[in-house]
């Protein structure tokens, strides 16, 4: 009897080790205990029980992703309806996880509901088609509200964002967006950009908040948190994206997509602190810069997405490529010899899912052959695919793959106006005021003219329903001009919208004011790429002649970026707008007409001549300079003026003495001693006097904003912590690690400073 028992577990092992063997082999295990499906277990366990029954391909394809167009039409470029065939070969056969629609790749027509319905498709195939019903996840650039749809409210962009120094304002502004975007079927928001602005000749920089990495990190974190807030209209949630990682927005010629030159300590010390408070806000996924650093490309470096971005960052979710830029290791970079071994290259440097986005056959192919010849290691592909799952499993993707499409419309079309236009408002920032606003409302004649005046497509910049902005072929957005918004403003006034330069001076002559708005063409990367960031001399000559008429005269830049003015910068009333979105011109109108106090502060430095590229207010002392000559712009960072005026108080300190992982608790006594209400951006720096290594004259360590009545008086705190005092430490060669150096330090606000140590 017990021989026979004997026999039979025997038996029983052998057949068991069979059946392990065999499910290793074809790649599947069937694993015992609680099932993946099962919305009651902890996530991940949800994810090892899942990941154990994929096979090899079916985490490929999980690693995989592909723009909507080869899913349509005839598989390509052409736009149409779904295409089952197409479909097919990306969901089915290639078993790709993830579908984006990059800038213009809409459904016909483009609206929400038709943006349900097709995600909802897309979706339904999917899971129609895969063994273990893995949801897709699908993507879209809605870096502005959900900028790819045609009645979605466009927002300002981020530079004009920056201006507002608001970070509660950018957390409803994301909620907004992610909310719209959700109705649609869209979960992946590719957005905020955390880069930093240094350069003007770049094209992108309109799409970063500020030249600062406190101020910039401050705002993506409340962005991200508002886009990633739970939802409470029963879709899933939504994750954001902190890109471009990192050192993206200085390429060393200027142009998009070029190599860049940024030493460790700079690297560091103020690129990658920009990034640091969206991990820390759980941002659920990383864009890589498609460029080169220090002669490697980003994606290709495994000290950048490993060492730094997990290691020393504690990133935990997951990393994408940008378009297509795994091939251009190949085609551009020329680091690998052939598609299979950069991918290898990418995929072992910490790349998790390809954003590929025309060759899903191609790259599950060769993710495929890296593996089995041991180029991948198989423990790194199931680390990526392991992230991806979590990220689906996090949103709720698995219980709520589907949108309901009767309620997209509703939810989507002209929703939250009005913020888009206290944000543009917000945005605004007066540069220069002699007297001249606010305009008066009872104004008789008024002339507004220049190239932005009317132009919606200037005024919504790029990534606006197409990549580049909005396309000839498409209608325009539903936006409010600077004309139309000033006509608003002001209806019973006489408002000439002159067309050129010489019917602007001839309708001047009665005119009790002229406002003059330029801007520049829309465009996005590369093409927006420019030598000469500055008025043209047709815009010069605009300003010129209209001023010589003798009239008061209000200059509006609608721009991506602060140009260099020539003969505009000593307008009598000047105006940064930026790019204001689908309510600029009503916010605009607002500020001149002194319905809103304006209280914008530049978010970068905004220079006097081509020659200061790359630009910053910290740029660090020299032996030969002082703080005047170093740093000389034609408006400085943190500049906007009111129409009150306020008293700071020098600051004060709850303790003189603190720990290298303290934080530091600032006071100042702010008051408004002018006639209206108005809200006052309270910057705090710090100046370090002796350093081992150069440091800025002052670093921005924190800010406040402050609303106060007319006559108002109100204490007011600012904490910083003081890790944001670090440097890299040690010789040129960047060797050392970030540390906060013991010793003197002083808090600066405004005119008023008050000294610390730390120890």
């Amino acid at each position: 009897m017990l021989r026979s028992r004997k026999r039979t577990t025997v038996a029983a092992l052998v057949t068991l080790a069979l059946l392990v063997t065999g499910a290793q082999a074809s790649g599947i295990i069937e694993p015992a205990g609680q099932d993946y499906q099962d919305a009651r277990a902890p996530v991940d366990r949800r994810v090892e029980n899942l990941l154990r029954r994929m096979t090899l391909e079916e985490k490929v394809g999980q690693m995989t992703q592909i723009r909507l167009g080869k899913l349509r039409g005839n598989c390509e470029w052409n736009p149409g309806p779904l295409v089952e065939d197409c479909m097919k070969a990306v969901l089915e056969d290639a078993k790709v996880g993830s579908i984006l629609s990059g800038g213009g790749d809409a459904p016909n027509p483009n609206t929400p509901r038709a943006w349900a319905e097709m995600t909802n498709a897309i979706q339904k195939y999917a899971l129609d088609h895969s063994r273990l019903r893995i949801p897709l996840i699908y993507g879209a650039d809605g870096v502005h509200g959900h900028s790819n749809v045609l009645s979605a409210t466009m927002f300002p962009h981020q530079i004009g964002l920056g201006a507002t120094w608001n970070p509660e304002l950018q957390e409803q502004l994301g909620k907004s967006t992610g909310r719209a975007m959700r109705a649609t079927g869209v979960f992946w928001n590719f957005a905020p950009v955390s880069d930093i602005a240094r350069d003007t000749r770049w094209g992108r920089y309109y799409e970063t908040y500020s030249e600062d990495p406190v101020l910039a990190g401050a705002l993506a974190a409340a962005n991200v948190r508002g886009q990633q807030s739970d939802p409470t209209d029963g879709t899933a949630r939504l994750t954001a994206t902190a890109k471009h990682f990192a050192g993206y927005s200085e390429p060393f010629n200027g142009h998009d997509r070029a190599p860049a030159q940024l030493p460790i300590r700079y690297l560091q010390d103020t690129v990658l602190p920009a990034f640091q408070p969206q991990f820390d806000a759980g941002v659920g996924t990383v864009m890589i810069n498609s460029g080169a650093v220090n002669g490697v490309p980003a994606h290709a470096s495994k000290y950048l997405l490993t060492t730094q971005l997990r290691d020393q960052m504690g990133f935990r979710g997951v990393a994408i490529t940008d378009w297509e830029d795994i091939r251009f290791l190949v085609d551009r970079y020329h680091v690998a010899a052939n598609y299979e071994e950069a991918i290898a290259m990418a995929v072992n440097a910490g790349v998790d899912m390809a954003m590929e986005p025309s060759d899903a056959a191609g790259f599950t192919a060769g993710l495929l052959a890296g593996v089995r010849s041991g180029a991948i290691p198989g423990k790194r592909i199931d680390q990526a695919v392991r992230r991806i799952l979590k990220l689906k499993f996090d949103l709720g993707l698995f219980e709520k793959p589907f949108v309901d499409v009767a309620k997209a419309d509703a939810i989507v079309n002209g929703a939250d106006r009005a913020l888009a236009r206290q944000a543009a408002a917000e945005s605004t920032v007066v540069l220069r005021n002699e007297g001249v606003l606010p305009l008066s409302t009872g104004v008789g004649k008024l002339v507004v003219t220049g190239d932005a005046a009317d132009s919606a497509a200037r005024q919504l910049g790029g990534w606006t329903v197409g990549w580049q902005g909005v396309p000839a072929s498409s209608p325009m957005p539903p936006t409010v001009t600077v004309l139309q918004g000033i006509k608003a403003a002001v209806p019973s006034a006489n408002v000439v919208n002159a067309a050129t330069q010489a019917d602007a001076v001839a309708q001047a002559g009665d005119a009790d004011a002229v406002v003059v708005v330029l801007g520049e063409d829309p465009g996005a990367e590369g093409e927006s790429d420019t030598e000469e960031p500055v008025l043209t001399a047709a815009q010069q000559g605009l300003v010129d002649a209209v001023r010589a008429t003798g009239k008061p005269v209000v200059v509006v830049l609608l721009t991506g970026r602060p140009q260099v003015l020539g003969t505009v910068a000593d307008a009598p009333a000047l105006v940064a707008g930026w790019l204001p979105g689908s309510e600029g011109g009503g916010a605009i109108a607002d500020v001149l007409f002194g319905a809103v106090n304006p209280s914008g502060k530049l978010p970068v430095s905004w220079p006097k001549t081509i020659g200061d590229q790359p630009f910053s207010y910290d740029q660090v002392r020299g032996a030969n300079t002082s703080p005047s000559s170093a740093y000389d712009p034609a408006f400085a960072f943190g500049h906007g003026l009111s129409y009150t005026t306020f008293t700071t108080s020098a600051p004060t300190l709850k303790s003189a003495e603190v720990r290298r992982d303290d934080q530091v608790k600032v006071s100042v006594t702010v008051a408004n001693t002018g006639s209206r209400d108005g809200t006052l951006v309270v910057p705090v720096y710090v100046h370090q006097p002796v350093s081992k290594v150069l440091t800025p004259q002052q670093r921005l360590v924190g800010f406040t904003r402050v609303a106060l009545k007319a006559g108002e008086e109100r204490a007011v705190e600012v904490t910083f912590d003081v890790r944001r005092l670090a440097v890299t430490a040690g010789d040129m060669d960047g060797a050392g690690k970030p540390e906060v150096a013991r010793g003197a330090y002083e808090v600066v606000v405004g005119d008023g400073r008050a000294r610390f140590t730390v120890r």
